[in-house]
């Protein structure tokens, strides 16, 4: 009997689908004790007891019920207080949709304004799932990538422009940018969206990673500077910021009238995020800014170490992230970053993501999430040094 893809009628976007890289060394490691997992973008700490607290006292209470579609009032209510408070601006609560994690609410995204057949233009290098889901949906996905230049991560505007043609419905730019850190200036938002708003293209920003900032507060925000009728939703997350991966909640922004078809899609999807997470996204929001300070500030004491230790190796270039708790490095003579995270893992067993999930250009390259305790940074970059004084991972 024939038990093809085709045979059992799956879409072609999803038979043409890869499965994540980081995933995929994640599963290769499933039977290999002690391993030392740098792979995942998510603090080796748990959330904060004060958060979980409050999800605990909803339940107690028998918050378990159905919640509205667009987030509880008090949730959408408290992310627009946080928002306006960051980033002194007039956002309502009616822009606001609550959504079960910031995938799920890119996946909302796509499936409202992403039309089939039409180019998708994502900012590499990129987390594997923002063009899957771009896939997904039946878009021609075109990665730009930004340049490294002098040693620094650099967007060339003008090559970005001209690949935008009357056939790109959505750009979709990460920034601050999972994995190499790089974070779009002010002025360069104000660039994109004019271009933007002159051609008629959404621009979905993900910036999870906003507060993971080491010279400011915040990360420049298209909140900042964007009108509300413009064509521009913003994805964030309660993931990084509050330790709060497992919780799956995150938030969109939007335009009031966009919003609202956002909500007619989480019915479809999901029916809204649960009430009691909600409450403690809530709490979260409203007591957990010590506890972002504060994690912060141990992210750039890692990036110290790690930095301390990069200048000390001569097989890797690195540059130092302006945001985000990654460190993604090239490794000299490397070629085939899948091959060279399963070395490390056989022979030391530290994890890290593979380069190519990033991006095909990215293959010489590795990801290290350095959101642990310095202990085990330092022991994870003692067994890299040893791997990386043998040969590796060449085809």
């Amino acid at each position: 009997m024939d038990r093809s893809f085709a045979h059992f009628g799956i879409k072609k976007e999803i038979r043409e689908l890869t499965f994540s890289p980081i995933r995929e060394i994640v599963r290769f490691a499933e039977n290999q004790n002690n391993v030392v997992p740098f792979w995942f973008g998510e603090p080796d700490v748990s959330t904060p007891d004060f958060i979980s607290k409050a999800a605990k006292e909803a339940l107690d209470q028998g918050d378990t019920f159905y919640a509205p579609n667009a987030g509880i009032p008090k949730l959408r209510e408290a992310i627009a207080d946080y928002m306006n408070d960051l980033y002194q601006t007039e956002i309502t609560f009616k822009q606001i949709t609550v959504s079960v994690s910031a995938m799920n609410a890119i996946m909302i995204v796509a499936q409202a304004l992403v039309r089939h057949g039409s180019k998708v233009v994502v900012l590499l290098p990129s987390w594997p799932n923002i063009p899957a889901v771009q896939q997904i949906m039946g878009a021609k996905v075109e990665g730009f990538p930004i340049q490294m230049k002098d040693g620094k991560w650099k967007l060339d505007l003008d090559h970005l422009f001209n690949i935008c043609g009357s056939d790109t419905s959505v750009l979709v730019i990460n920034s601050p940018n999972n994995p190499s850190g790089w974070t779009m200036s002010k002025d360069e938002q104000k660039a994109v969206l004019d271009f933007a708003r002159k051609k008629g293209i959404w621009v979905v920003s993900d910036e999870v990673y906003a507060r993971l900032n080491f010279n400011h507060k915040h990360a420049p925000s298209f909140c900042e500077i964007m009108e509300q009728d413009d064509r521009v939703v913003v994805v964030n997350s309660f993931s990084k910021s509050w330790a709060m991966t497992g919780w799956r909640l995150g938030w969109l922004t939007s335009p009031i009238e966009v919003s609202k078809e956002f909500e007619k899609l989480t019915e479809y999807n999901v029916a809204g995020p649960p009430p009691f997470i909600q409450q403690a996204g809530v709490v979260a929001l409203r007591d957990g800014e010590s506890f972002v300070q504060e994690s912060n500030q141990r992210y750039l004491n890692a990036l110290s170490a790690f930095s301390d230790w990069a200048r000390s190796e001569d097989r890797i270039e690195f540059d130092s992230p302006e945001a985000t708790f990654y460190a993604f490095f090239s490794v000299n003579d490397g070629t085939d970053s899948m091959s060279m995270a399963k070395d490390l893992l056989i022979k030391y067993n530290i994890g890290l993501a593979p380069g190519c999930a990033f991006g095909p250009q990215y293959d010489s390259y590795l990801r290290l999430c350095f959101a642990a305790s310095l202990p085990k940074l330092e022991m994870g970059l003692e067994g890299i040094s040893a791997w990386l004084k043998g040969p590796f991972g060449k085809k």
